[in-house]
C-alpha cells in the first residue's frame, strides 16, 4: 500500500491498482528498487524483464515523493538497479515517456549521458492508433548496451 500511496502522490504518473503494486513488489522485486527515509517509502523504480528479450529491463515507473525530490534520488535508484541487474544479464534499459513528461525526459537523458550510453527514441504507442486520442504518444527510449557489471559496453577497434 505504501507504493500505491507514493505513486498517487506523484502526478503525472498513472496510478495503478493496489493489486498491481503488490504484483510489482512480489513478482518483479528483483527488477525493482525502493528507497526509504525514516521508515517511509520516498522512492521507487519498478521494472521487469521483457519476456521476448530477457537482456532488456523495461522501467515501468519511477516515483519520488515530493519531499525527496531534487536530491538525485531517482538517478541513484536507477543506477543501483542497473548495476544490480547488469550482473544478471541485463544489457539494455528501456522505458516509455510522453513528450510532456519533462522530469522523466531529464532523468533518462541524464542517466544515459552519465553512463556514456547510447540512447535511441522511437514511437512505442501512438496517440491516435493506440489510445484513440485519449493519451499522448508514448515514446520508447532504449539505453545501452551495458556489460555484465552494468557499465556501458565498448568495443576496442585497435590492434593488440
Amino acid at each position: 500500500m505504501a507504493l500505491h500511496r507514493l505513486v498517487r502522490a506523484c502526478p503525472p504518473l498513472d496510478p495503478n491498482s493496489s493489486y498491481c503494486n503488490l504484483l510489482q513488489c512480489s513478482h518483479f522485486k528483483s527488477t525493482s528498487i525502493a528507497a526509504t527515509l525514516e521508515g517511509e517509502l520516498v522512492g521507487s523504480v519498478t521494472g521487469y524483464r521483457i519476456p521476448e528479450r530477457p537482456d532488456t529491463l523495461f522501467i515501468w515507473q519511477v516515483a519520488v515523493h515530493p519531499s525527496a525530490r531534487g536530491k538525485g534520488l531517482a538517478r541513484a535508484m536507477l543506477r543501483n538497479l542497473q548495476r544490480r541487474t547488469g550482473s544478471e544479464g541485463i544489457r539494455y534499459i528501456e522505458t516509455s515517456i510522453t513528450p510532456d513528461n519533462e522530469a522523466s525526459l531529464k532523468l533518462f537523458t541524464g542517466f544515459a549521458a552519465g553512463q556514456q550510453a547510447e540512447m535511441t527514441r522511437s514511437v512505442m504507442f501512438e496517440r491516435a492508433t493506440h489510445f484513440e486520442g485519449a493519451h499522448e504518444t508514448e515514446y520508447l527510449f532504449r539505453i545501452g548496451p551495458f556489460d555484465a557489471v552494468g557499465h556501458m559496453q565498448t568495443t576496442d577497434q585497435g590492434e593488440s
